[in-house]
């Protein structure tokens, strides 16, 4: 069994069971061969990225039952794919990430330092 880490190169840790994420659906943002979208990315939402990601096309917020997707709130933590993370960030709306719960694959999409200054760790709530 392959032990995943995070961009610190720790053990890699749970972003959210209230609500269940995770391209496994284990609250876990690890990254699998077959997860080409790379959600790896720990996050907490904002309504600002909300709304950005909604105009491009991936309704966050909007509950789907049918999918068993209640919808995201603003302050809910979420495993967001890498790529539509450095998207919201060259647009001024990348969400906070929990640097612990983001999979060191993200890596390959974005830079450490962009990650690091979005951090949760450095006092954003």
């Amino acid at each position: 069994m392959t032990e995943h880490k995070n961009v610190l190169g720790t053990p890699l840790e749970i972003c959210s069971i209230e609500p269940m994420t995770g391209f496994t659906r284990e609250g876990s943002c690890k990254v699998t061969d077959n997860d080409y979208g790379v959600h790896g990315v720990c996050v907490q939402v904002t309504e600002e990225f909300l709304k950005f990601s909604k105009e491009k096309g991936n309704d966050l917020s909007t509950p789907m039952p049918f999918a068993g997707f209640d919808g995201l709130l603003p302050g809910d933590r979420w495993c967001l794919c890498a790529s539509r993370w450095k998207e919201a960030l060259e647009n001024n709306a990348a969400p906070h990430v929990n640097l612990l719960a983001t999979h060191e694959a993200a890596l390959l999409f974005v830079s450490l330092e962009d990650l690091l200054a979005h951090s949760l760790d450095n006092g954003h709530s």
